[in-house]
């Protein structure tokens, strides 16, 4: 980092109740109960992938004295694609987590806080610990929510009596535990209703616990079982044949239109909603992969930000609030019509800075994003399908060949190149 992170957290003498001077030196100004207002041009909600990307971006170059300000209460963060490699034993998760401070920009204030409330129509938000925060714009980058809860018996039971999970990193060490300790006996991987990170994660982990199952004389004796709420495997073509292939080729059972409601560890059951008929369905496992149900963040689906599914309501296009012209979103907690992944922020992030850089300069926004976003689909060890494609479902590939063929060298740049990629380039405004 070229400087000190500035830091306000909330009870440090920064936070109390006394007139503040913010980054660039401008006085905030106080409540009627004497709690000061802190004022920031820009305040970017969330510092996660999409946050840390567009805030480099709004703060990198030589002199560059753009007021940012990000909001995100957590001491950590993770590079969450590597997880599931994690959970079939083919990466480190402690190389997937690094501390929040080591990835903050040099130039940007960072408070330690999480956002209660918007007030939009006030240009204002406050915080958890009370803190009232006025903003010029915001850009909202608060990521998802994982209902752990949403499954009756969850979230008790993951980590535990076989049920796993990929979707945190204190779960992840169990996937792999239950993949390379199951000798015979039934495994399930499933993918629930609605948006969740990653579209192809759900699948990809189902593929590499085969995998492992054949390299090491078993999968004779294991039956594998994908169950998805979704019709299909996947939505796009070409990659939807190939895939398709590799679930018959490696003798996967599906059951689609079939979404997990409950989990009894006592009995090792997974209680299905068949989504066509309203029927439960009981399927006995030893393993249990869960993808759990996800949403939007209560503070942003409570809010008036929002459209009707909770997400907040931005164009498509040029990422900029449908009803506040000086707010912006992206990312998993936006309502673009794409799947939820790193790839699809890559593209977002400039977009959004352009175009939050017009709004405030009063010039027509010219930036457009037109849906890209990638699923690279691990299909087994050393093999991979590099899917992308944007709004409408056509590929947008990148490189000179088919990427909807399983490929050596798209699984080597999954596993070594696309982390250096996220630490090096997106986290730095760089990539």
């Amino acid at each position: 980092m070229n400087g000190p992170i500035t830091r306000r957290t909330p009870g440090s003498p920064a936070m109390e109740a006394r007139p503040i001077v913010d980054t660039v030196g401008q006085q905030a100004s106080s409540t009627s109960d004497s709690s000061p207002v802190l004022h920031h041009d820009i305040v970017i909600v969330g510092g996660g992938t999409a946050g840390i990307t567009v805030a480099a971006r709004l703060t990198k170059g030589w002199g560059n004295r753009r007021d940012v300000a990000i909001i995100e209460p957590s001491d950590k963060h993770y590079y969450q694609p590597a997880w599931t490699l994690a959970g079939a034993g083919t990466f480190d998760k402690a190389k997937t987590e690094r501390n929040e401070a080591a990835v903050i920009p040099a130039r940007a204030t960072w408070i330690q806080d999480a956002v209660a409330e918007f007030d939009p129509d006030h240009n204002r938000l406050r915080t958890a610990s009370g803190q009232v925060i006025e903003y010029n714009q915001l850009v909202v980058a608060a990521g998802i929510r994982i209902r752990w809860d949403a499954v009756k018996g969850l979230s008790e039971s993951v980590g535990h009596y076989g049920v796993c999970s990929n979707y945190s990193f204190e779960t992840v060490d169990s996937t792999w535990d239950n993949i390379r300790n199951l000798s015979s006996g039934t495994a399930v991987f499933t993918q629930p209703a609605g948006a969740i990170k990653c579209g192809g994660a759900p699948q990809k982990i189902c593929y590499l616990a085969e995998d492992y199952f054949r390299r090491h004389g078993v999968r004779k004796d294991i039956r594998v079982i994908f169950a998805s709420a979704a019709d299909s495997i996947f939505a796009v073509e070409p990659y939807k044949t190939t895939l398709e292939n590799v679930v018959k080729r490696k003798g996967i059972a599906t059951m689609f239109r079939h979404e997990l409601i409950a989990v009894s560890a006592d009995t090792n059951e997974a209680i299905f909603r068949n989504l066509d008929t309203g029927e439960e369905v009981s399927v006995h496992f030893d393993m249990l992969h869960v993808t759990p149900p996800m949403g939007p963040p209560a503070f942003i689906a409570e809010s008036p930000l929002a459209d009707e599914s909770g997400w907040v309501d931005v164009d498509r296009n040029t990422l900029q609030h449908t009803r506040y012209a000086n707010v912006f979103a992206l990312g998993d907690c936006a309502n673009l019509p794409t799947s939820k992944t790193g790839a699809a922020i890559r593209k977002q992030a400039p977009v959004a800075v352009k175009n939050l850089l017009s709004a405030a300069a009063a010039k027509p926004l010219t930036a457009s994003y037109d849906g890209y976003t990638s699923c690279p689909i691990v299909t087994g060890y050393g093999k991979l399908v590099l899917a992308e494609f944007d709004y409408d479902k056509r590929p947008e590939e990148t490189f000179p060949f088919d990427q909807s063929k399983e490929r050596w060298s798209m699984w080597m740049l999954k596993k070594y190149v696309l982390p250096v990629l996220y630490w090096s380039g997106m986290l730095k405004g760089r990539a």
